[in-house]
């Protein structure tokens, strides 16, 4: 019994020898294989690495990044969904401009095209009447030029059909201001009693009735321009035309030489019409018609009140006119 227990004990101890002889084997066995992997490097530098695996290795290269996205995938489709908008909206902007850039040409084309005609159809207008008065035995020459503006303009025959005011003496017509269709003076007096002149057809009323009562002055039918451009201030009071047929309707009055008319529709022109694009000129005109009325003092009056209120805005050649027209006048400061 007692070699039992004695063995047992010498079993029980010699376990743990045993254990701790295997662990330490394959450490040494792994540190001699080192060793040995070192001492042929050093006898074989240039060994195949297949057989001779370096002790220190390069670490591996890092994969490298393909990418770090900014934000989410929805993020992201919204900013390039946000960028085609504003890219949309100007392409918009710009071509709604360009159509508005093509109307206003094409208003402008369609004027300058209605002036030409208009133009073209006085110059034929004029050979014609002109020759017909040569043919009744009326004086002139048919290619006089016109007089200038500003300048010293002989005596003209006033009314139609060559009517001179009373006294028997012609007076001179006021400087001409041109209006729309130019700054030449009436031409030649037209023959008489002959038809309205025919001319092209712009599509706006208003500019076809003040066209024709300017075609009617320019031909010195004063009586027929008088009564279409009346008719174009009472048919048409909201066009902008109708300061301009106010303002002609004064001056076919003034070289008519109904002078008191004249004042009265230049009166009329700038009280009516304000803003209307003639209104300066009827002050000036209004100040020129009183100054032959021999009422200077009220020609004063109408020249202030163009300093007034339009000494700011009008052309330069109308304010020179003016400060002439107030040194004839013997106007004050």
């Amino acid at each position: 019994m007692r070699l039992a227990i004695i063995a047992l004990l010498l079993a029980g101890t010699a376990a743990p020898v045993l254990a701790q002889s295997d662990d330490a084997l394959p450490r040494r066995v792994d540190m001699l294989e080192k060793q040995m992997h070192a001492v042929q490097r050093k006898v074989f530098p240039g060994g195949n690495p297949d057989y001779f695996e370096p002790q220190i290795a390069p670490p591996a290269a890092a994969p490298a990044d393909v990418g770090t996205p900014a934000g989410t995938p929805l993020s992201d489709l919204n900013a390039r969904v946000g960028a085609l908008e504003q890219q949309v909206q100007s392409l918009t902007n710009q071509a709604e401009q360009n159509d508005h850039r093509l109307t206003v040409l094409e208003q402008q084309f369609a004027k300058l095209k209605g002036d030409t005609d208009y133009r073209l159809n006085a110059i034929e207008g004029g050979a014609a009447g002109a020759a017909g008065a040569g043919g009744a035995g009326a004086q002139g020459t048919q290619g006089g030029p016109p007089p200038t503006s500003g300048g010293d303009q002989s005596a003209a025959p006033f009314g139609p059909q060559g009517r001179k005011p009373a006294g028997g003496r012609a007076a001179a017509p006021a400087d001409t201001m041109g209006d729309e269709a130019g700054d030449a003076a009436p031409a030649a007096a037209g023959a008489p009693n002959a038809p309205p002149p025919v001319l092209a057809k712009t599509g706006d009323p208003a500019e076809d009735g003040y066209m024709l009562g300017y075609s009617l002055w320019s031909q010195k039918r004063y009586a027929d321009a008088e009564t279409q451009l009346a008719q174009v201030v009472a048919k048409y009071p909201k066009s902008k035309r109708a300061s301009y047929a106010q303002n002609l309707l004064g001056r076919a009055y003034l070289d008519d030489g109904q002078l008191a008319d004249a004042a009265k529709a230049f009166y009329a022109s700038y009280k009516q019409f304000p803003r209307g694009d003639r209104a300066p000129d009827s002050l000036y005109y209004l100040g020129q018609t009183l100054v032959r009325l021999n009422k200077k003092a009220d020609a004063c009056q109408a020249y202030g009140e163009f300093q007034d209120v339009y000494g700011a805005t009008a052309n330069p050649t109308l304010k020179a006119r003016v400060a002439q027209g107030r040194t004839d006048a013997k106007c004050g400061a």
